[in-house]
Order: structure tokens, then C-alpha cells, then sequence
């Protein structure tokens, strides 16, 4: 582990609330203490743990359109507006690692077509743009992972299969284990979040609070539908 604390400096807090401070969560932050290689942040969408992400990838020098350090490049909208109010607290620092950012993953395939001038051995071997999206992801996490780096992901299953999401677990495991490296990751995947060991935070409320996997709404509601899943789309489509 690498990362040890991540704090709100509250001193910096702009007395005018605007955003990212309009979100409560994020307005009543304190610190979130990361114990495990892997944490998980889970919440609801709008509920800040993408804002929160982004923040800890612009404070590691990480493009926050995603890529790491040497990957630079523009997209709108994608500088973070938390990134200048956290601290990070490391033991020890390192400079190595990824943020990647889903729904901006084209432009950074894209970039690396423009600069890459290795025949993307970091890639798999061919342009990102010339796999399929669950392919390019897997590239990514195969061949540019690597140990002793931390990785920042913002929603990683939106590319993968059920199947993939399962190989991707293994590569976590493997990274984790052997290769010294330390993953936050901001997900909306059952599956993924029953990676063993990991640290869950949960952003559903207005405080930051660690929870079992048990207990988040997305294993409960996924468990409660392929157990109860005609009743439940009955009652769904029900005519008011």
C-alpha cells in the first residue's frame, strides 16, 4: 500500500458553497483511511465518489481525462474542482500508476494513437480504437499495469462482460499480491465489489462510511432480483 489517507483541507473550503461542496457528502468530509491494496467507493450516481476519484487522480499528476503522468492531452470538462481542497498521505509517495475515466476512455484511445510510437506494446499490440471497447480495457489493464503504481478507476465494468468482469478480478489479485500495486476503484459492479479483502466505502448517505458487501444496495438488489425477478418486474411495470 501506498496511499494511506485521503483529507479535506477544511481551511481551503470556499465560504460561498458552489460546487463540488454542493454535493453534502462531499461537504462533509473529513478523511477516509485506506487500510487494504484494494478499496472499493460504491454510492449512487450524483452521490460524489467519481468527483472524489477524479480529485485523487489530479492531486497524483494523473491527467484527470485519464491516462497517467506522460499522457497529456485535453477533454472538456474534465479538470477536477476538488483536486485543490485534499490532501494525500503516503507511505511511501509513488509517481507510477493510471486514472482511468470510462466515459472519456475514446479520447485517451485516440491520444495514444497520435503519440505511440512503440506498435502499442503497452496495448496489446494494436490501437486500442482497432479492439472492441471490452477488449481495449482488458489491453489496458494486461499490458500497461504493471507493479509498485497505484490505479484510480472510474467505473471499469461499463466496457466488460459479466465473464470479463471475473478475468478482471485476477488481474487485480495478481497486481495486488505479487506486484505490490494499490487500486481505489469507483464501481457500480456486484461482482466486482466481492473482490476479497477489499475495503467498501460507501457514498449513499451524506458521511462516508465503510460497509460489508453484504450490505450495499447493489448485491442486495441484484440478489433480490435474480431471486424474485417476475414479481419484481410485475410490480415494476404495473399500470398506476
Amino acid at each position: 500500500m501506498y496511499l494511506r489517507k485521503i483529507s479535506l483541507i477544511q481551511e481551503r473550503i470556499p465560504a460561498e458553497r458552489s460546487f463540488p461542496f454542493t454535493i453534502p457528502l462531499i461537504r462533509n468530509l473529513q478523511s477516509i483511511e485506506l487500510q487494504h491494496a484494494v478499496t472499493f467507493f460504491v454510492g449512487e450516481n450524483g452521490s460524489g465518489k467519481s468527483t472524489l476519484l477524479e480529485a485523487i487522480a489530479d492531486r497524483c499528476d494523473f491527467n484527470t481525462a485519464g491516462g497517467g503522468r506522460s499522457n497529456t492531452y485535453e477533454v472538456h470538462a474534465s479538470n477536477s474542482d476538488l483536486g485543490k481542497y485534499i490532501r494525500l498521505s503516503w507511505l511511501p509517495k509513488v509517481t507510477n500508476g493510471f486514472f482511468l475515466r470510462a466515459e472519456s476512455f475514446y479520447h485517451f484511445a485516440t491520444h495514444i494513437d497520435e503519440v505511440d510510437t512503440s506498435g502499442f506494446r503497452n496495448y496489446g499490440g494494436k490501437s486500442l480504437h482497432q479492439q472492441s471497447h471490452g477488449e481495449s480495457f482488458l489491453s489496458l489493464f494486461l499490458h500497461r499495469f504493471e507493479g509498485k503504481a497505484i490505479y484510480l478507476l472510474d467505473e471499469p465494468e461499463a466496457a466488460l462482460s459479466p465473464a470479463k468482469q471475473l478475468t478482471f478480478l485476477r488481474i487485480i489479485h495478481d497486481l495486488a499480491s505479487h506486484g505490490n500495486a494499490q487500486f481505489i476503484i469507483a464501481t457500480h459492479s456486484p461482482i466486482l465489489l466481492g473482490y476479497p479483502g477489499a475495503s467498501l466505502f460507501s457514498f449513499d448517505d451524506d458521511h462516508i462510511k465503510e460497509i460489508d458487501y453484504e450490505m450495499t444496495d447493489h448485491y442486495q438488489l441484484t440478489k433480490y432480483f435474480i431471486q424474485n425477478r417476475e414479481s419484481m418486474l410485475e410490480e415494476l411495470f404495473k399500470e398506476e
